[in-house]
C-alpha cells in the first residue's frame, strides 16, 4: 500500500510542485467561473453549487481530482478581496510574497508552544514581535488570530493586573470588547454615547469621577479606526483623561494600526504610544492572510499573567537549561507561524513599501468620497478617515439603501458594507485594494445608482 506524499521533508518540493500548478490553474478557473467580486444567485445558488462539486464528502475512495475539483469551487464560490468592486468588510487581498511565506509555513508546520517544534521560528517571532512594539511606542508584543484575541488579551491583563476592572469605551468601539468582559466575568460595560462617531474627553472624564476609585479599576478602551467608519478617537486627549483619573488604557489599532507605516498618516495615531496596551491587525492595513494579529504592551511584567508551566513543553529543568519558553507568549498551546508571512513582508517592502500601500488606499478613499460628493444622487456621511467612505443614495430611505446592497450581492456584482449612523443607515465602502483604480470607483457608483428603485 503506498502512502501520499508529505508537504515537506526530502520530498516535499516535488510532492508540491505539481500540486501546485493544479492549485493555480483551478483558482484561475474558478475565477473565470465566477465572473464578478462575489457568486451570483444568493446562499441557495452557492450552496448547490459547492454540494454538487463536493459530493461524497469521504468517499470510500479517494479522487485523485479532489485538489483541481475543490479548489475551482472554493475560489468561484468566494468573496474575493482582490476583486476592486469587494468593498465591504476590513478584508484584505493578501500580498503575494505573505501568501507564499504562509504555504512554507504550511508546509513545515511548526508549533509554536515549545522550541523543539519551532526552533528558528520561535526566534523569529521573538525579533518580529520586538520590531512590532517598537513601531507601536511599546515594550513588547505578542501574536494573535487578530483584534478579537487581542482585545481579549487586554482584558484579561487588566484583570490578572488591577482586580476586576470595569470597561468603558464609547458607542462605536468594537464589539469584541464588550463579548471579551462576558467571557472574563467583568462586570457590565459602561458604554458612552458617542454622536460624532468618536470617544468625548469630557464625557469620559465625566463617567471616570465616577467610577474610578480604590474599590472598583477602571480599563478605558479607545478606538483607533472604528468598524463602522474608520474614525479614530482623540487618543492623546484620552490618554491625560486617563492619567488624571488613574484609569488603565487600552487602544483597539486593530484597523488604523497600520497608519504607522505611513509617515503621511501616522500623525493620527498620536498618543497610541501612551496605552497600556494596543491592538494591531495586519490582516487589514498590513496585506496578510487571516491570521495575523497582535498586541502591544507597554509593562511587560503584565505578560507573567500568561506564563504557565507543562511539563512536556516547558519543563523547569529545560528552561533552565536554556530552551525558551513559548508557552507565555499566547493562551493558545499549539500555534502555527503566522509570524513568518510578516517577516517576509516586513523584509521585502520595508517601510516604504508598505507606507505607500497605506497611502494609496487612504488616497482612493478621498476620490471616492469626491466622486460622491460631487455626484446628486448620492450623500456622504463624512470625509474619510482612513480609507472607508459611507454613503448613500440621496433621499431613499433605509429599507432602499438596505435592498440595494442585497441586490448587488444577490447577482455578485459587487460588495459592500452597511452602517448605522445618526440613525439612517448607510453603504459602506472599505477600500484596502491597492489596485482599485478611479474607473473601479466610478463604475461602483454606476452599479448602486442602477440598482436604487426609483
Amino acid at each position: 500500500m503506498s502512502l501520499p506524499p508529505l508537504a515537506s521533508g526530502p520530498e516535499g518540493p516535488a510532492a508540491l510542485g505539481p500540486l501546485l500548478a493544479t492549485v493555480l490553474d483551478a483558482l484561475r478557473e474558478g475565477v473565470r467561473l465566477r465572473g464578478g467580486p462575489l457568486p451570483a444567485g444568493g446562499p441557495a445558488a452557492v450552496a448547490a453549487r459547492v454540494r454538487d462539486a463536493v459530493g461524497d464528502v469521504l468517499p470510500q475512495k479517494g479522487d485523485p481530482d479532489a485538489v483541481r475539483a475543490l479548489v475551482r469551487a472554493f475560489a468561484e464560490g468566494a468573496a474575493d478581496p482582490a476583486h476592486p468592486l469587494c468593498a465591504a468588510h476590513l478584508h484584505c487581498p493578501p500580498l503575494a510574497v505573505a501568501t507564499a511565506a504562509d504555504l512554507a509555513a504550511s508546509a513545515l508546520n511548526p508549533s509554536l508552544d515549545s522550541w523543539d517544534q519551532a526552533p528558528a521560528a520561535s526566534e523569529l517571532e521573538s525579533l518580529v514581535t520586538a520590531a512590532v512594539a517598537q513601531e507601536a511606542g511599546a515594550a513588547a508584543a505578542l501574536v494573535t488570530t487578530g483584534g478579537t484575541e487581542s482585545n481579549q488579551l487586554a482584558l484579561l491583563l487588566a484583570r490578572e493586573a488591577h482586580g476586576r476592572v470595569r470597561l468603558v469605551c464609547g458607542a462605536g468601539a468594537h464589539h469584541s470588547l464588550a463579548r471579551a468582559a462576558w467571557l472574563l466575568g467583568l462586570p457590565e460595560p459602561v458604554v458612552l454615547p458617542a454622536p460624532r462617531g468618536t470617544l468625548d474627553p469630557s464625557a469620559l472624564a465625566e463617567a471616570l469621577s465616577r467610577l474610578s476609585g480604590p474599590g472598583e479599576p477602571v480599563l478605558v478602551a479607545a478606538t483607533a479606526g472604528t468598524t463602522d467608519a474608520g474614525l479614530i478617537d482623540p487618543l492623546h486627549e484620552i490618554a491625560d483623561v486617563c492619567a488624571a483619573h488613574g484609569a488603565r488604557l487600552h487602544i483597539d489599532a486593530a484597523y488604523g494600526g497600520g497608519l504607522l507605516f505611513s509617515d503621511r498618516h501616522r500623525p493620527k495615531l498620536h498618543g497610541l504610544d501612551r496605552a497600556h496596551t494596543i491592538t494591531l491587525d495586519l490582516h487589514k492595513l498590513g496585506w496578510q492572510p487571516v491570521a495575523a494579529g497582535l498586541l502591544a504592551v507597554q509593562r511587560p511584567h503584565d505578560l507573567r499573567a500568561l506564563q504557565h508551566r507543562a511539563d512536556y513543553l516547558n519543563a523547569d529543568d529545560d528552561t533552565e537549561a536554556g530552551l525558551p519558553d513559548l508557552l507565555g507568549r499566547s493562551l493558545r498551546t499549539t500555534r502555527r507561524p503566522d509570524i513568518l508571512k510578516i517577516a517576509v513582508t516586513f523584509k521585502a517592502l520595508g517601510r516604504t513599501g508598505l507606507g505607500n500601500l497605506v497611502d494609496h488606499v487612504c488616497a482612493r478613499a478621498q476620490e471616492l468620497a469626491q466622486l460622491v460628493s460631487a455626484h446628486p444622487a448620492f450623500e456622504l456621511y463624512a470625509p474619510p478617515t482612513i480609507s472607508t467612505v459611507l454613503f448613500r443614495p440621496a433621499g431613499a430611505p433605509d429599507d432602499s439603501v438596505a435592498a440595494v446592497r442585497r441586490t448587488l450581492l444577490h447577482h455578485g456584482r459587487a460588495v459592500l458594507g452597511r452602517a448605522r449612523l445618526d440613525g439612517r443607515l448607510w453603504l459602506k465602502a472599505t477600500l484596502l485594494n491597492p489596485h482599485t483604480g478611479p474607473g473601479d470607483l466610478a463604475a461602483l457608483l454606476n452599479l448602486v445608482e442602477g440598482s436604487t428603485p426609483r
